[in-house]
Parts: structure tokens; sequence; C-alpha cells
């Protein structure tokens, strides 16, 4: 199940991803496929260096699906764009064929409860305040990120996250910005780099899972927990993220909600380097 930008090359590499199929006046003719020129648009991404290992073992264990999905891609890259909602698809990192416009966030696998990460009598009689302190000691010393979230402000993530199941969140690097590509699946949000999904599709391993705990939603509170690949994020970098996601769907602002309506239903509008703009505006 998610790649990366830079703010010097990788809007052009994103903007003709196999994720979306975005609309376009004029039509273009469909060019035969060459698999030296693939692969030398792959490696010119300022990110390629980063997965190098990965997409070569790819390609020399699976060499056939390898060479079948740049052909994909330069498919995608060179036909007509779709010009309604309904033909706008996203290959889904569990079901490529999940429509991104339809009001839903499937589940795809069983959803963890509370019970999975610590016991529930240990914060049975505890009111919100004191299970908040608890969930952070729990989480201290981890390898992973967490939070409590208000259960009113939880409710406008998830009620969001049903209408924009997708979207991609800038992360700050050496070399620019890496675009994070992130999918909501009931009440847990999967991310992966953009440049491993355009190579391995919905095989793509996950960077960061972040998974909701609404089992004391009665209480006020929803406990979050997010682990990370430590080859691909550190704790920083799994934060921001999270950080990003809290800011667009759980917070009532006017342009990134523009932002999140532009990629799901108007692509045609969209530009990678609002999101990019908006961070740094975060930031200053």
């Amino acid at each position: 199940m998610a790649m990366a930008l830079s703010s010097r090359r990788f809007y052009v590499l994103c903007n003709k991803s196999i994720l979306f199929k975005f609309t376009q006046r004029r039509r273009i003719m469909a060019s035969p496929f060459r698999k030296e020129k693939a692969i030398e648009e792959l490696k010119n991404n300022p990110y390629y260096e980063k997965y190098a290992q990965k997409i070569a073992t790819f390609q020399n264990t699976s060499p056939e699906e390898f060479l079948s999905r740049l052909k994909e891609i330069n498919e995608l890259k060179t036909k007509p764009k779709a010009n309604t909602p309904e033909e706008r698809k996203f290959s889904s990192l569990s079901d490529p064929k999940v429509d991104i416009t339809k009001d839903s966030s499937p589940t795809y696998t069983k959803q963890k409860v509370l019970n999975d990460v610590m016991k529930m009598e240990l914060i049975a009689d505890k009111d919100g305040e004191e299970i908040k302190q608890i969930w952070q000691e729990y989480h201290k010393h981890k390898n992973v990120i967490a939070a409590t979230i208000p259960s009113a402000m939880y409710d406008t993530i998830h009620e969001r996250s049903l209408k924009f199941p997708v979207f991609l969140f800038p992360l700050p690097r050496d070399k620019g910005y890496e675009f994070i590509l992130c999918q909501f699946s009931g009440h847990e949000s999967h991310f992966t780099p953009l440049i491993n999904y355009q190579t391995h599709k919905e095989n793509s391993p996950e960077c960061l899972t972040m998974t909701h705990y609404t089992d004391i939603k009665e209480k006020g509170l929803v406990l979050m927990r997010g682990e990370y690949n430590k080859d691909i994020l550190n704790g920083s970098e799994a934060q921001c993220l999270a950080n990003q996601l809290q800011l667009y769907y759980g917070q009532d602002n006017t342009k990134r909600l523009q932002l999140l309506e532009r990629f799901t239903y108007r692509p045609q509008e969209f530009k990678h380097m609002d999101l990019i703009a908006e961070l740094e505006c975060l930031t200053l």
C-alpha cells in the first residue's frame, strides 16, 4: 500500500503518476513503449537512489512484472485523461478498483481494538485525563508515535476520511520534499512513499500505519497509535505526517479543505506545490 516528490523535479513525476488520471482538455496520441526511456525517467526521480535497491530487487526477481509496470505507467501518461469524476479511479493499496470519488472508507483488514495494545482493565475506572497520561506514559519509550484526540475532533476526522479517503502529504527532506500517499481504511490510515507505489502498486510497503482506537470514545477521547518503518521514516517525520493529517482532516480551515476537495473532485485544478506552500506557511 504510498511516493516521493521534490520541489525541484518531483512535481513532473507525480503529475504523470499511475495513481491519478488528471483531466486534460487536449488529447495526447499514444507513443511506442521504450523500456530504456521508461527506466531513465524513473531514475530521474530525485529519490530514486533511496529506493534503488528495492527497485533493483523487484526488477531481478520479477522482470516480467517490472516491465509490465513500466508499460502501464507509460500508457497512462500518454492516454487521454478522464473527464468525469466517475471515470477517475484510484488503484487502492488493497483493491485496485476502489473509486476515490465514492463516499466510503472501506475496511480491508480486521480493525484493531484497544485491548490488542493494552489491557482494558487498566483504564476501565479512569477518567479522560488519567487515560491521557497513562497512554502517553505507556508509549514514552516505544518506537511509535501516539496521541489522544478529543472525540469531537475525531468525529470530524473520520467524517472527512469518508469523503476524502486518499490524499498526499509533503514531507521535508534534505533534497526538497517527498510526497507520501495516505489512504484511510475504517479507523486506520496507511502511508507509503509515492515512488514506492508507482513501482509496487498495491504491494507497496507501508512506511506508517496510524490506528485510531474508539473503544473509550464515550469518555471523550480517541487514542491514536502510529507504527512506522524506521528504514523509511524517523519519529519526527512520522509525527510530521500525523500532524498534517490532523490539520487537514480535523480542523476547519477553508484553504486546506479546498485542497482536499480539489485533489479528490477537481484534479485539473489541483497543484502539488500548494501543499508545499501550505506546509511552509505552518513552519514559518
